[in-house]
């Protein structure tokens, strides 16, 4: 087992996976920018680097600092969070020429799932179902896209194949708008992620967004650890996240949760990763792989009980499994909402002082957040400041925990989203359960009428 981790990212990851390494009895090294210095955990650190100004390219994306802040601290390996170069093929490799583990997929996994092309050809090589669309990245001949987009049928979205966090895509009506959309989005998705290939998916038109848990070791062992609905989105950005999946049959995901593992044994993949899925009249389509830990991985150790970023650490040590897909025992429902320094309304960001902070508790309720009272939001990353999720024997259970927590919960000195998460608490739809992804901007759209 490693005897030191350096942690590259901020806010409440950083804490997160500091909490894991003490735990462990490893010692944590933190790096962090100017805007960072007075962080939670930068003072719990067992040492702390400052790695450049507040400015990300200068600093949390700046690659030679954090490889730098390794070598003097005499880490042993880098765990990259989520968000930043969790997900840089790059990144790895230099981590690994650097004489460092990196605590997550080999940079040929990251790549071939970075690039959506690339990665949906090997889940359809491993049985997993994808959406219908063109086979790889579309041609530079109009008349042959426009022949693709006639055989997948109108809608399309057309998506860049480097692309993510719901950039880089645009939606097609009609055989007239096409061209001209495929033609931007290609130079969109040139100038936002240096690769302008784009490809074409059928548009599903009330789909939800579902995704199962990973976790494979280099033994050619891998598990799924149950499903999370992601559905409920502003912008293509999650906002509440639970687990299991309400009113999808379980045999239904049994199957494609089996084949996401058969799919990580087929490919090698090694470490934490998530299939998403879009799931409309009884159907999964894949549509990405997340080859990291992800914001929302609390709702599944809450119903499975297992420490995903613990996992993570003992798989990149050469570590096994510790448990077969059999011992795995999924519990009860567990709900998360992420806490953002925003308008609840007009969702602009909210940074500044936190004059009072007082975190809800009781039975069930865990509160992953990195401030405190006085602490400083800077207006330089995401304003996700935090996340509070509930654990309850059914979902009525969790819905009436989640109700409690957001109601003891304080944030003053800036605006945060609690009241929008209060609302939707009650909200009929979404007590229900099963909202499509446009739920959320339909049911805001209504609320400003």
């Amino acid at each position: 087992m490693f005897k030191k981790i350096l942690i590259a990212n901020r806010g409440e990851i950083a804490l997160r996976i500091q909490r894991a390494c003490r735990e462990m009895g490893i010692q944590s090294v933190v790096v962090y920018s100017e805007a960072d210095r007075d962080a939670k955990y930068v003072k719990l650190a067992d040492e702390a680097v400052c790695i450049g100004p507040a400015p990300s390219a200068q600093s949390y994306l700046h690659m030679p600092a954090i490889i730098s802040a390794a070598e003097v601290t005499d880490a042993e390996a880098i765990h990259p969070g989520y968000g930043f170069l969790s997900e840089n093929a790059d990144f790895a490799e230099r981590v690994e020429q650097s004489g460092f583990v990196f605590i997550g997929p080999t940079p040929e996994s990251i790549r071939t799932m970075g690039d959506k092309v690339a990665a949906k050809q090997a889940m359809i090589k491993s049985g997993v179902p994808c959406v219908p669309g063109s086979e790889g990245a579309l041609p530079e001949d109009p008349k042959e896209i426009i022949r693709i987009a006639r055989t997948v049928g109108y809608p399309v979205i057309i998506k860049a194949a480097g692309g993510g966090g719901g950039r880089g895509m645009r939606v097609v009506h009609t055989e007239a708008a096409l061209i001209n959309a495929v033609q931007m989005t290609r130079t969109e998705a040139g100038a936002a992620f240096g690769n302008p290939q784009v490809y074409m998916e059928k548009f599903l038109e009330h789909p939800r967004h579902i995704e199962i848990q990973i976790l494979a070791d280099t033994f050619k062992n891998a598990v799924w650890l149950g499903e999370r609905d992601c559905s409920m989105q502003r912008r293509h950005q999650k906002i509440i996240e639970e687990a299991p999946a309400p009113g999808i049959p379980r045999r239904a995901i049994e199957k494609v949760g089996e084949r996401c593992a058969a799919a990580c044994k087929k490919i090698g993949y090694r470490g934490a990763g998530t299939f998403e899925f879009l799931y409309e009249n009884g159907e999964f389509y894949f549509i990405e792989m997340n080859t990291r830990v992800q914001v929302e991985h609390p709702v599944t150790e809450m119903t499975s009980g297992i420490d995903i970023v613990q996992m993570q650490i003992r798989v990149a040590a050469g570590e096994k499994l510790p448990f077969t897909q059999r011992q795995i025992e999924l519990r009860g429902h567990a709900i998360e909402v992420r806490i953002n320094a925003e308008d609840p309304v007009k969702f602009i960001p909210s940074p500044g002082r936190i004059t009072t902070w007082h975190a809800p508790g009781g039975p069930g309720v865990r509160v992953d957040s990195h401030i405190y009272t006085n602490y400083f939001v800077p207006p330089n990353y995401d304003s996700m400041i935090g996340k509070i999720i509930v654990h309850g024997d059914t979902r009525d259970q969790a819905l009436a925990r989640m109700r409690t927590a957001l109601s003891e919960t304080v944030i003053e000195g800036i605006q945060t989203n609690i009241p929008l998460h209060r609302e939707l608490m009650v909200d009929a739809k979404f007590i229900e359960g099963g909202t499509d992804i446009h739920y959320l901007e339909g049911w805001m759209a209504a609320r400003k009428r």
